[in-house]
């Protein structure tokens, strides 16, 4: 897809990341209103490269070539789950924070999610599987069909959950936690 130009400061591009050593996806939305479409998801192929190094420089160099075409307004990733594995987390650490610093040098904002949150927010259920997250954002996002590598709907799920999540909180006002609930809701509290 050629680069897409915005009409108007009420429509804004969100870059989802599924960070990964692997494979690596990305989906790209555009928000007009409540309204959202797909512009572009796919993966990047890392498994090739034998050298973590080199897969850190090839995630940036890809992120950064996809910021460039695409110009969005917000990146938000996926973040690393804990698992058992101590070395796959740091590895996968290692990964999101390269995509987060391809988009921070060019001063784009980034926000974080975990993979629960990022469920609950595309499926109604914090713990569906892969396939699950696919067909809702077939659904969602109106895909002919769910892609064959569920990192690109997992990254399309990123995208629209922080687009739930950024309209949700500029609505509220103030910000989460307590001092916030309190703050907007002194009739609730004695």
């Amino acid at each position: 897809m050629d680069k897409v130009e915005k009409n108007s400061g009420k429509e804004k591009i969100i870059l989802g990341i599924d960070p990964g050593t692997n494979v690596m996806g990305y989906g790209l939305i555009l928000v007009k209103g409540n309204a959202y479409q797909v512009i572009q998801f796919g993966v990047i192929h890392l498994k090739k490269y034998p050298d973590h190094a080199l897969k850190l420089k090839k995630i940036y160099d890809r992120v950064s070539q996809i910021i460039e075409e695409y110009n969005p307004d917000s990146v938000a990733l996926e973040a690393p789950f804990y698992g058992e594995n101590i070395q796959s987390m740091l590895k996968l650490g290692r990964a999101q924070g390269v995509a987060m610093a391809a988009a921070l040098a060019r001063e784009i904002p980034i926000s974080e999610y975990s993979p629960k949150k990022v469920k609950l927010s595309v499926t109604g259920n914090g713990n569906a599987s892969k396939e699950q997250v696919a067909d809702m954002i077939k659904t969602l996002l109106s895909l002919k069909e769910v892609p064959k590598l569920l990192d690109a709907t997992d990254a399309l799920a990123v995208a629209l959950c922080h687009h739930f999540h950024s309209g949700r909180l500029q609505t509220r006002g103030r910000g989460e936690g307590w001092k916030a609930f309190i703050a907007d809701n002194p009739n609730r509290v004695k």
